[in-house]
């Protein structure tokens, strides 16, 4: 029979050695914005204009000006529910009749739930000031069960970032302060999904892929604060990942057994650049007024390059798209604030491209939160989010073994239904 093992991966929709699923994320796909508490209580409607270190991820200037020290750590616990649901999903073998794909049809709460940590830390000297900013802006764990009528499209999918982010500052002139980082950036990641052998009476085979690796991008910002009101500009470039890892297909039988088999291989992919806009209003001695706007560039993750041996790419088609915030800051009296704020999310996938992998949709944002002064030198934040996310199509159709005497196709028709998120976070800040 002819070699096939380049066309396997198709099987099921392979969204990449690093990024495959996100569907509950709480900014678009599967970017993750839960970077600071109190950006959180206002959903992140001020973060490029603002100062201090829990600033520091969306712009680098947001350290200019600062005097001595200032540190701050945060975790997030994230609870995503929802139900992925096959409204009839059909698998054609070969000289077979199109036939009901089996298995479960509604798998329920796909996506782990998780917690999310992140810290800062920045030092200033007046006109210059250095900081640090430790992240996971891509991370989360979907779980699809071996009888899923989402199998093969998706199993299990993990995935782990770490960015590290150097700062510096700088205040040129009184009121305008700019900034510039470097963004380095390791994904670890293990992503799987079931092979249907020839006969629907035979199990299903299963493939795995596995890759970790180091890539670099950047981000530039600046901020000018003019008496009440301050706005902030700020861009994080899109970092092109190349993977190191692995490849392994078993459980084929008959006349697919040829193709069960470990191998190294590659992945490259491109996460999104996002330009970020933001405004805050000092409208009265206690009320400060916060509106953001960003624009991502997810036309980037627009395929996977998947290398030799394997060579092929997986298609993937994402959009550009924006999200808008809100928010707003009240000072109770010198010890507390509480803030609160709505964000609309647009998502990058499209009908027809979207696959149980990744079942994301339009979302908004109901947020929040609260600092408290301990002293003059630390500060508490809490805050807690409600992200509801539109019921949208799961229509992705695919194929097995795509050019080959064997090609099966899945005619994937399923719905991400009753879908939202549930956002719970902890940080601290000191000055020193």
């Amino acid at each position: 029979m002819k070699k096939i093992t380049g066309r396997i991966l198709l099987a099921g929709t392979a969204s990449a050695m690093a990024l495959g699923a996100a569907g509950a994320a709480h900014a678009q796909a599967f970017y993750l914005q839960e970077q600071s508490v109190r950006a959180q209580g206002r959903a992140f409607s001020g973060e490029a204009a603002d100062t201090g270190v829990d600033s520091l991820w969306w712009n680098p200037a947001a350290i200019g000006g600062l005097e001595g020290g200032q540190a701050s750590v945060h975790a997030s616990v994230i609870l995503p529910k929802g139900k992925v649901v096959d409204d009839g999903t059909a698998i054609v073998r070969p000289g077979q009749a199109p036939a009901s794909v089996g298995g479960n049809p509604v798998a329920k709460n796909p996506i782990n739930n998780g917690v999310l940590p992140s810290g800062s830390i920045a030092y200033g000297f007046g006109k210059v000031a250095f900081g640090l900013t430790v992240t996971s802006p891509y991370s989360f764990t979907t779980d699809y069960a071996s009888d899923s009528w989402a199998r093969y499209s998706a199993d299990k999918t993990k995935l782990r970032t770490i960015d590290i982010q150097p700062s510096i500052a700088f205040q040129p002139v009184e009121g305008l302060y700019v900034g510039a980082a470097a963004n380095v950036e390791h994904v670890d990641a293990t992503l799987g999904n079931y092979l249907p052998n020839l006969l629907a009476t035979l199990p299903d085979g299963h493939q795995q892929l596995k890759g970790s690796g180091w890539d670099v991008g950047w981000s530039v910002g600046a901020q000018y604060h003019n008496g009440p009101a301050s706005i902030g500009v700020a861009y994080k470039s899109a970092i092109k990942h190349k993977l190191d890892g692995s490849l392994t297909i078993d459980g084929l039988l008959g006349p697919l057994a040829g193709q069960n088999m470990s191998l190294d291989t590659t992945a490259e992919f491109t996460t999104p650049w996002q330009a970020i806009m933001s405004a805050r209003v000092k409208a009265t001695k206690q009320l400060t007024l916060n509106a953001q706007v960003v624009a991502y560039g997810w036309s980037k993750f627009n395929a996977i390059q998947l290398g030799a041996p394997v060579n092929t790419s997986i298609p993937e088609n994402y959009k550009d798209g924006f999200s808008y915030a809100f928010g707003a800051d009240y000072d109770v009296n010198a010890k507390w604030t509480v803030r609160g704020g709505v964000q609309y999310g647009e998502t990058p996938t499209s009908s027809g491209d979207r696959d149980a992998r990744v079942p994301d949709s339009n979302r908004w944002n109901f947020s929040a939160g609260t600092t408290y002064n301990m002293t003059s030198k630390i500060a508490i934040d809490a805050a807690a989010s409600y992200i509801s996310f539109k019921d949208a199509p799961i229509n992705r159709i695919t194929a097995a073994y795509v050019g080959t005497p064997v090609q099966t196709p899945v005619l994937t028709n399923g719905s991400l239904q009753d879908a939202y998120a549930m956002v719970f976070s902890l940080g601290a800040r000191v000055s020193f």
